[in-house]
């Protein structure tokens, strides 16, 4: 237990940074829990209830925290939902955050569903990277994951954005027994295209999750599989340091392979991450359900901003180790909140 002087004084810091010492500079962003898809891993449950439109972060209240947190060491910033372009008026919202935070890293995680002839415009408005998550390279096996006929849209998407000119990185959550089999498909993607493809280990996230043992494709399966498949060399990074991920050039090929090892290989000791879910709560972890509410602040008339950085710098403070809890408490709901509500 931290003491009330290192606590007082970790509050009073310029910089965002926890009890373990982790600098925070990477915002998660999620503007909607709505979504046009029903991926099993992440919205598995059919008596899913949307949060209240009244209960959801207005655009402005959103740049009021980004504005707040900019000064304090924030470089990165991601956009996420449920599904982000499909509330209404999410072009002018990321022209604001880019106006808000000028030169900061500013990204987009989406489906890729509704993107089509967006990319050009997104462009424009200064995006330059976007992950789009892609399960699947076969039409049926995309439907029964995401309970959605809409495979070619999000495949356009990808060539879209490459087209306009944005970074892209393809997410696939790695699910055995559905989409094991098409790995060398996603090899000769990253092969043919400049492009991360990443795949995510499944992990027990939500009360209601799918997750068990027959769905689990560990990262080490899927690195041992590429391996017979595709040379592959690490890529070393300097002192900025990296995601998550971990990414492998694949010789002769344009794009790079990598694996997020959430599950087997947990990566708490330099998570750099806060989360802003869409109803203005603080998640400091992914797999606690311990939150801090900001919405209540940011609509009263008495608050001040000096009350909004408090709360943000007592979230962090608390931030705790995520693979002690996934150890405490099992490989099956780690926390009761599903992916779409927490923000991707």
């Amino acid at each position: 237990m931290e003491s009330r002087t290192a606590l007082s004084s970790r509050l009073d810091s310029p910089r965002l940074a926890d009890s373990f010492g982790r600098v925070v500079n990477y915002l998660r962003v999620s503007v909607t829990d709505r979504c046009n898809l029903r991926c099993m891993y992440c919205r598995p449950v059919q008596d899913f209830k949307a949060i209240e439109h009244s209960d959801i972060l207005s655009y402005e209240e959103y740049l009021r925290i980004i504005k707040l947190a900019v000064p304090l060491g924030l470089s990165k910033i991601r956009l996420t939902g449920g599904e982000p372009l499909a509330r209404r008026g999410f072009h002018r919202f990321l022209d604001e955050v880019m106006k808000a935070a000028p030169g900061m890293d500013v990204r987009l995680t989406t489906n890729g569903t509704l993107l089509a002839g967006q990319a050009k415009t997104l462009a424009g408005l200064g995006l330059k990277a976007v992950n789009i998550s892609l399960d699947s390279l076969d039409p049926e096996t995309f439907h029964r994951i995401t309970g959605a006929d809409l495979f070619h849209q999000a495949r356009s998407s990808i060539d879209e954005c490459l087209e306009a000119g944005i970074r892209v990185k393809v997410n696939a959550v790695a699910l055995k027994g559905l989409n094991d089999h098409e790995l060398p498909a996603f090899l000769e993607l990253a092969r043919t295209h400049p492009l991360d493809m990443r795949f995510i280990e499944f992990m027990p996230i939500g009360g209601d999750t799918l997750w068990d043992d027959t769905l689990y494709w560990p990262a080490s399966d899927i690195l041992e599989r590429a391996g017979q498949l595709a040379e592959l060399s690490p890529v070393v990074y300097g002192d900025e340091g990296h995601g998550p991920a971990r990414m492998w050039q694949i010789a002769g090929g344009q794009g790079r392979l990598g694996v997020i090892s959430g599950l087997s290989g947990h990566y708490c000791l330099t998570c750099n991450r806060l989360r802003l879910t869409c109803d203005g709560r603080l998640r400091p972890c992914l797999y606690s359900d311990t939150e801090y509410r900001l919405r209540p602040l940011l609509r009263s008339e008495k608050s001040s901003d000096g009350k909004v950085l408090e709360v943000l710098r007592r979230a962090l403070a608390r931030k705790p180790m995520g693979h002690k809890l996934l150890a405490e408490r099992g490989r099956r709901g780690v926390c009761a909140k599903s992916m779409t509500s927490i923000g991707g």
